[in-house]
């Protein structure tokens, strides 16, 4: 390695296992050797013990990425692997570790693999925290965030609510907020028309996507009423809505608002897992990606339209109206059914193309390069 260069160590969901988290972690890791680091992935061979996925499966369908060092080794649950692992990544060494925290469960886990590690004296652990306080609050939250929290040097988060959550909990920690970098990693923007042909979409129709992972605080039910709003007003005529993500809660309630609505009509669900190789038709079709959601701190969604430079409408919560310049990159709209439906039908008195140029500056802000250097920077190297 180069004397300016570090070992760094990233803890966190990477391949086999798949989602945002996993593509955001390799991701990292591509920028740090860019920069002529040496990087590694450690991450777990048991990430969430069955009972506790909601999903259909926790593993990536993809091939492994050839170009990265990825070692499937935690168990969540299994505390002497904690202490093996721990052990292990003491005697590495590294310069750096970077660990990935966005819910408590993992919190017993990784605080004690990060205790054993501190022994060596020499690595600084940085964490990126997408959630201090979780959207779904359970019993030992608390507990296990703490027990968490202790042995890290320094904490980046991408949202500044979660800033502030953070720093609520533990005023003393170093502290830096970094928006979240784009999801540059998922294929370079291809035409509306041939996204739409990929997808077995029309030409005719204007497209609102809601993608991701379908859970309670992304506010589906708030996007279907609002939709019900403008079939009402005759607003609607040739809009779709195209539902792209996997249900990670009961479906049945969803499946019943849409008949009681009379909204089946209106819908396009894809509500499978959409691979990584697919993601980029599913923006690409889109006139625009809406994030109706009720609660939030920042959304992996959100640079992921930045990317494909999709506009989008997002509601006034968290770090989503931060990241969305009204009326420029998107539009905002209250977390409610009827200012939801009110900035769809705006949005299309706009036109996509009046939000592009504004996407296009804007995006230049969110570079990975900015991420890296900032870890670097906590790190003290």
């Amino acid at each position: 390695m180069a004397s300016n260069s570090k070992h760094i160590i990233i803890i966190g969901p990477a391949h086999p296992l798949r989602g945002g988290l996993a593509s955001y972690n390799e991701r990292l890791a591509r920028a740090f050797i860019e920069q002529h680091h040496q990087a590694e992935i450690f991450t777990f061979s048991l990430q969430y013990p069955g009972f506790l996925f909601p999903g259909t499966t926790q593993y990536s369908s993809e091939p492994a990425p050839a170009d990265l060092n990825i070692h499937v080794a935690i168990n969540s649950v299994n505390p002497f692997n904690w202490i093996k692992i721990g052990r292990k990544l003491r005697l590495l060494n590294p310069d750096i570790i970077v660990v990935r925290y966005w819910l408590p469960f993992m919190g017993p886990c990784l605080g004690a693999i990060l205790r054993i590690v501190r022994k060596n004296k020499h690595t600084k652990i940085i964490c990126i925290a997408d959630n201090i306080i979780p959207h779904e609050k359970r019993i030992g939250d608390h507990a296990f965030t703490n027990y968490f929290i202790k042995p890290v040097d320094a904490f980046i988060t991408m949202s500044k609510k979660v800033l502030k959550d953070m720093n609520d909990w533990d005023s003393a920690k170093k502290t830096s907020f970094v928006p979240h970098p784009l999801y540059d990693n998922f294929g370079e923007k291809v035409s509306k028309q041939e996204a739409r042909k990929k997808l077995g979409l029309t030409n005719e129709n204007k497209i609102v996507l809601f993608f991701g992972f379908i859970r309670k605080y992304k506010g589906l039910d708030l996007l279907f009423e609002a939709i019900k709003l403008l079939k009402d007003r005759n607003a609607i005529s040739n809009i779709k809505f195209l539902i792209a993500g996997e249900f990670y809660e009961d479906r049945k309630i969803y499946d019943e608002q849409i008949k009681n609505l009379n909204i089946e009509s209106e819908l396009i669900l894809r509500t499978d897992f959409i691979p990584d190789s697919e993601v980029k038709y599913f923006l690409c079709a889109a006139d625009t990606v809406i994030q109706p959601y009720r609660n939030a701190t920042q959304s992996g969604v959100t640079p992921l339209a930045y990317h494909f430079e999709v506009p989008m409408i997002v509601t006034n919560v968290g770090g989503l109206p931060s990241l969305v310049p009204d009326g420029k990159v998107g539009l905002v709209a209250e977390p409610n059914a009827a200012s939801i439906a009110d900035k769809i039908n705006e949005f299309f008195i706009y036109g996509d193309t009046h939000f592009l140029p504004y996407l296009i500056e804007e995006k230049k802000k969110y570079s990975w390069d900015v991420m890296v250097n900032e870890i670097i920077k906590l790190s003290g190297f």
